[in-house]
C-alpha cells in the first residue's frame, strides 16, 4: 500500500464533491488546511474502539435524507472493516433505525442539560472517534436554526458537546454553513446567508450534499483497506429504505428519494466518479 499515493487523492476528492458549489462550499473549501479527508479517512482507520457517528436534522416534524444516508454508508463500510460504530441520533430518527443499527439516543429539546449528558456518555461509551454528518450546530445565540433561518431548537438534539467535550479526535461534515464543526471556518461561512454554527471540530469536511462527503470518506478508507467499500453503497436503496420510515428531503420537504432536492441518481453518480479517481474496481 502507497500511502502517498492514496494522500494524493484528498485534494481531487475535495474539489469533486464541492463542484457544484450548491450552497458555497466551494468559496469554504479554502479556508481549510488541504489533505482534510486524507486526515479523516486516517483517524477512523487507525480507531480501535466505538466509533461514534451523529446524524439528523429535523425537518417537518421528522428527518431529513441528508446526512443519515451518509451516516448509513460510513457505518456499514466501517463494520465491514472490522470497527463498532455506533449511531447517535434523536427521535425520530432514532426509533426509525434503532432496530436495524447498534444506536444511541440523544434527547430532543433539552439544551440546557447537554454538556452534562455528552459527558456522561462520553465516559460510558469512551470513543476513540466522532463523526458529525449533517447535524444541526449551535449559534451564537445558543440556539438551533435551519437553511431558512427558522429557529429549530425546540425539535434538534444536542450533539454539539460530544464534539467539543471529546478526548478524541473529531470529524464533522457539512454543506451550508449552520451544521457542527462549521465553526472551524467562521470567516468564511459568515459570508454564507445562513444563521451559521458556531461549534468546531478536528476536521472539517465540507461537500455540495453532506451524504457525499461520507462517500468521499469512504473513497479513501477502500484504498487504506485494499477493499472496496464503495462498491456496497445503494443511494436509492437507503433512500427507499428511509422513505419508508418517513424521512423528507430537506429542501422539499417531500418523502421522496431526493437529498437536497437532487434525485438519487446524483450521489450514484458521485459514487462512480469517486470510483474512478481512486481506481477502485
Amino acid at each position: 500500500m502507497d500511502i502517498a499515493t492514496i494522500k494524493a487523492l484528498s485534494q481531487p476528492i475535495e474539489q469533486l464533491l464541492v463542484r457544484k458549489n450548491l450552497r458555497g462550499m466551494q468559496h469554504v473549501l479554502p479556508a481549510l488546511e488541504p489533505d482534510n479527508y486524507w486526515r479523516a479517512a486516517n483517524i477512523l482507520h487507525n480507531s480501535q474502539d466505538n466509533i461514534l457517528i451523529g446524524t439528523g436534522f429535523p425537518v417537518a416534524d421528522t428527518f431529513e435524507t441528508d446526512g443519515p444516508v451518509g451516516a448509513i454508508a460510513l457505518y456499514n463500510a466501517l463494520k465491514d472493516i472490522g470497527k463498532e460504530p455506533i449511531l447517535v441520533c434523536g427521535k425520530p430518527l432514532y426509533d426509525a433505525l434503532q432496530k436495524d443499527f447498534t444506536c444511541f439516543e440523544l434527547p430532543v429539546g433539552d439544551i440546557a442539560t447537554a454538556p452534562q449528558f455528552a459527558q456522561q456518555t462520553l465516559a460510558l461509551l469512551t470513543p476513540s472517534a466522532i463523526v458529525s454528518i449533517e447535524r444541526p450546530g449551535l449559534s451564537e445565540q445558543g440556539r438551533y436554526f435551519n437553511m431558512r433561518g427558522e429557529d429549530i431548537s425546540p425539535c434538534c438534539a444536542c450533539f454539539d458537546f460530544f464534539m467539543t467535550l471529546a478526548q478524541c479526535p473529531t470529524i464533522a461534515i457539512g454543506d451550508g454553513g449552520n451544521e457542527i464543526g462549521m465553526g472551524k471556518v467562521k470567516p468564511a461561512i459568515e459570508q454564507l446567508d445562513i444563521m451559521p454554527s458556531v461549534t468546531s471540530c478536528d476536521e472539517l469536511l465540507v461537500a455540495d450534499v453532506s451524504n457525499w462527503a461520507a462517500y468521499g470518506l469512504i473513497a479513501l478508507l477502500s484504498r487504506l483497506n485494499e477493499k472496496n467499500l464503495l462498491a456496497q453503497i445503494a443511494p436509492r436503496s437507503i433512500l427507499s429504505y428511509l422513505s419508508q420510515l418517513g424521512s423528507v428531503d430537506g429542501v422539499t420537504k417531500k418523502n421522496m428519494l431526493t437529498e437536497d432536492s437532487l434525485c438519487y441518481s446524483e450521489g450514484e453518480d458521485i459514487i462512480k466518479q469517486l470510483h474512478t479517481l481512486c481506481e477502485l474496481s
